[in-house]
């Protein structure tokens, strides 16, 4: 995602070959699994990966999501229709140079169409060779039955780190009652728990993350506390903050897939290292007493942004 600019950094737009450098590097150091969404961009993300693995697209694992659309006047909505389950499915084939999927994610729910109707159409992309396996991406564990018994779900994503772990409550649970892996996407917290940023005034115009409430002024600097707390524990292990809270992620569990995201080689090889470091259990417990939960200032998303969350399904399904 950061490859085609929601991260905006004005002092470093990776090109298209620095970019094509990171999927290559990744795979040198025995990462295979890609994931883009057509909304990346929107579109370019996934040209990008589908030029950068031309000629061994059968060493990646490739996944993709769809369910956003944007309006000419900017709007995002979300489309979950089977009209549109077609379209957007021929329209990532193609752009990302393959025959097959081998993930295929809905993005977020449609409001308007229920979930076994867009599992049901996804289904017959499975039947027709277009996708391999399917998954789903910020549902709610109500939903997530209802989609598994249409068509079985390999995969959920969902945002998990040491500042984001509601979904424990009751959508991890559901997961693996049910045997389906977890993905985790931003595991460090977009960027935040990496302890590189002092200042909202750090994210440059254009930045995304701008427009989500844990960044705001405020909040930015209560959260910065917990910040330092994971520094303070990752400088006795001698790893990065980055690192560590990284690596607590990948401790939550073998079903567990942290997806760090990133366009810079530098920070590839750091995620990378982060899946070979080992914490014990009073390790664990002593990250998640310096990032208690209930101290992080902000809701994760705006309120235009939570209502295409679990969260806001799962409410008022209730």
């Amino acid at each position: 995602m950061g490859m085609t600019g929601l991260y905006f950094d004005k002092d470093h737009q990776a090109s298209d070959e620095e970019n094509r450098a990171v999927i290559n590097r990744a795979l040198d150091l025995g990462v295979t699994l890609l994931d883009t969404a057509d909304i990346y961009g929107p579109f370019t993300n996934e040209e990008q990966v589908g030029r950068a693995i031309k000629g061994k697209r059968d060493q990646y694992t490739i996944a993709t999501k769809f369910g956003h659309v944007v309006t000419k006047a900017g709007e995002v909505l979300v489309d979950g229709s089977r009209k549109h389950v077609r379209e957007a499915v021929e329209g990532s084939l193609k752009r990302l140079g393959i025959d097959t999927i081998d993930l295929y994610y809905l993005h977020r729910v449609d409001p308007k169409t229920p979930i076994t109707e867009t599992v049901a159409e996804m289904k017959a992309l499975v039947e027709e060779g277009k996708v391999r396996y399917l998954g789903l991406s910020e549902v709610s564990p109500e939903d997530l039955r209802k989609a598994h018994a249409v068509h079985p779900i390999t995969a959920v994503q969902l945002e998990w780190s040491l500042w984001t772990r509601d979904v424990e409550k009751d959508l991890v649970p559901v997961c693996r009652e049910l045997g389906i892996g977890i993905v985790a996407y931003s595991p460090l917290g977009k960027g935040f728990l990496a302890g590189k940023y002092q200042s909202p005034n750090d994210l440059h115009e254009g930045d995304r993350r701008k427009e989500a409430p844990r960044f705001a002024k405020e909040a930015f600097d209560q959260n910065l506390k917990l910040v330092a707390n994971v520094k303070e524990l990752a400088a006795k292990k001698g790893v990065t903050p980055g690192q560590l809270a990284l690596a607590w992620v990948h401790h939550q569990g073998d079903d567990v897939f942290p997806l760090p995201g990133t366009k810079r080689l530098k920070y590839l090889e750091e995620n990378i290292a982060a899946f070979h470091i080992k914490l014990s259990p009073d390790e664990l417990q002593a990250l998640e007493d310096a990032v208690p939960e209930h101290e992080v200032i902000g809701k994760r998303y705006n309120e235009t942004q939570l209502k295409r969350s679990y969260q806001y399904y799962a409410k008022n399904e209730a």
